[in-house]
């Protein structure tokens, strides 16, 4: 039995400290969970932890998916074969720089949700949710002979809110759906983030990445004779596009390493492996007025590279931790192998994405452009279209577009006649035409019959943490000629999670289109795709989303994991591409670059 007495951890009666490290299971290709897990174990710590990614689980209502990279029970049963506790965070929002904060987008087709408080239609949807992840993991609790041995009542609530009447609702719901482990909340070590965030009777740790010989001091009021923790213990830092590549150096980490175990303090390393933000799961930031899309590497500079290698952070920490607990092991850490080969691509087949719209594309009719989730689609882009009929003059009354998240690409008649990004100053012209911040002006020729408008939105994740722009629908809002409101609009929603019915018949290079590839590999190996030659899209590997590029870095090049490559068969690469190339080629290797 797990349990609190006198400050500090018991196990079955004997005292024991929580060194935990983080692996997000839907970070990581299940191929490569015992291998991450076991290096945890080799570096010392006793414990795992995650989040549960509530999107992918459920994504769409009542359709519930734990399977393949989802597979949690396997996850938490592998940490137990390797004798490793196992903390689990179910959220409901996880932040975690993932996407909606592992909130699923179908909550914000309903205009009237209400998220992360005690309204009611919103912990109904909570509360089904727990019940079938619970169908899943409830026998691995410790309290029933399994591993986990703690789970987290939301997740940082401090930082966003202060309903109480919510946090007792889902720790209520928790107990209902047969959660009944050790509960704690979690917040970062400001009274403030604890006033909001928690709760009287439940355990408290604090989530930090500096000053572990001071930070527990905030405590004091709020939780006596308690066991200390660090719930995360940020040992590196994640990356946004357009921004630099965060690395922190071992010396700091052992550091504070030091300063825990000296104080006889608990931890969690977050992140010992960071993993990948594949698909479109990576989320965003929103402060100082500016939308911060994050990479689609989760490196995070963790003790463990995005592909499994052991850093110098992850010796200096194994050297400290297994001699304070008077461990050897004998076992080898398993080393990483890599792509031997450097193969160079020429991504000669191209196709359209004009063309392809009846192969990716389901279509939709609305009277007002509505979002992406008004139309049932999680992830991907969206193109919305209308013909405008009359006589127009342009010159004074714009085309305007509001609302615009994220990334969206404006055709006239069939012409780009603009790029537009969320965080895109003002021109001249809406300058001059008092536009508002979330406005965009588009040049568009007078019209005398017919003008036709196509805006292709590529959405590059909602927003992950915090109370600004959490309702954060993708897409576009209202659009007018001047004053006048346009309407009858269809939308044709391209979620691109299946690419293998693409046609390749041609395409111009200044246009939206996909590319492929075939390639041969001797022998299996942690590899990357080099995207120096193109601007933005995203990756397939042999039908897998491996994730987004952007020119802007830091990130230069996509993992690609051994375990999608193919030996004695074609390989296949598929690139979508929405702004064009230097040259249609790519170079794969066993070098990655971070930025």
């Amino acid at each position: 039995m797990f349990e609190i007495k006198d400050g500090k951890f018991y196990h079955n009666g004997e005292k024991v400290n929580i060194y935990s490290g983080v692996i997000h299971y839907f970070r990581v290709l299940p191929e490569y969970w015992r291998d991450r897990l076991l290096k945890l174990k080799l570096a010392g710590f006793n414990t795992v932890e995650t989040y549960v990614s509530w999107n992918l689980h459920e994504p769409k209502p009542g359709e519930f998916d734990f399977s393949g990279m989802l597979d949690i029970r396997r996850f938490i049963e592998t940490a137990k074969e390797l004798g490793l506790y196992a903390i689990v965070r179910p959220g409901p929002y996880i932040c975690a720089e993932w996407d909606n904060g592992g909130l699923p987008a179908w909550l914000l087709k309903d205009k009237n949700m209400r998220i992360r408080c005690a309204y009611e239609p919103y912990l109904e949807l909570v509360k089904r949710y727990y019940g079938a992840l619970m169908k899943e993991i409830g026998d691995l609790q410790e309290t029933r002979g399994g591993n986990i041995i703690a789970m987290q009542v939301e997740n940082e609530y401090g930082s966003y809110g202060n309903d109480k009447e919510y946090l007792l609702s889902v720790e209520k719901i928790m107990k209902d759906t047969g959660m009944d482990v050790l509960f704690f909340t979690s917040d970062g070590d400001w009274k403030n983030m604890l006033s909001g965030g928690s709760l009287p009777h439940i355990y408290k740790v604090l989530n930090f990445g500096s000053r572990a010989s001071s930070a527990f001091n905030a405590l004091k009021g709020f939780q006596e004779n308690m066991p200390h923790m660090c719930g995360e213990f940020w040992d590196g830092w994640f990356d946004h596009w357009g921004e630099k590549h965060h690395t922190r150096d071992a010396a700091s980490i052992v550091k504070e390493l030091k300063d825990f175990l000296a104080a006889d303090a608990n931890f969690n390393f977050y992140m010992f492996i960071g993993g990948t933000n594949f698909n479109f799961w990576a989320g965003s930031n929103y402060h100082n007025g500016k939308f911060h899309p994050t990479t689609t590497s989760y490196d995070y500079s963790a003790l463990l590279t995005e592909w499994g290698d052991i850093t110098e952070q992850y010796k200096a920490v194994r050297e400290v931790l297994l001699k304070h607990r008077g461990i050897e092991y004998k076992e080898e850490i398993p080393t990483v192998k890599y792509l031997g080969d450097s193969i160079k691509l020429d991504m000669s087949k191209k196709g359209s994405l004009r063309r392809n719209m009846g192969v990716v594309a389901t279509k939709h009719r609305s009277a007002a452009p509505e979002s992406m989730e008004y139309y049932g689609q999680n992830f991907g882009y969206i193109v919305y279209h209308t013909d405008i009929k009359g006589k127009y003059d342009t010159l004074i009354n714009p085309l305007v577009i509001k609302d615009i998240h994220d990334r969206a690409y404006v055709y006239i008649n069939g012409e780009l006649k603009g790029t537009f990004y969320r965080n895109k100053k003002k021109g001249l012209l809406s300058i001059f035409k008092k536009n508002k911040d979330n406005e965009f002006t588009v040049r568009v020729p007078s019209i005398d019959g017919s003008l036709s408008v196509d805006i292709l939105v590529d959405a590059m994740g909602r927003v992950d943490y915090g109370y600004e722009k959490m309702y954060d629908r993708k897409g576009i809002g209202d659009v007018r000629l001047g004053n006048q409101l346009i309407f009858g609009w269809d939308a044709y929603t391209i979620p691109l999670d299946d690419v293998s019915n693409v046609i390749y018949d041609g395409a111009n290079d200044n246009e939206p289109m996909f590319l492929k590839a075939e390639f041969d590999v001797k022998d299996k190996g942690e590899a990357f795709i080099h995207m120096d030659n193109f601007k933005k899209g995203v990756v397939f590997v042999n039908g897998f989303n491996i994730g987004r590029y952007w020119e802007i870095g830091p990130q230069k090049a996509l993992y690609i994991p051994a375990s999608l490559l193919k030996v004695g068969e074609k390989n296949e690469i598929v690139i979508f591409e929405t702004e064009g190339f230097r040259s249609p080629s790519v170079v794969i290797d066993g070098k990655p670059d971070l930025g």
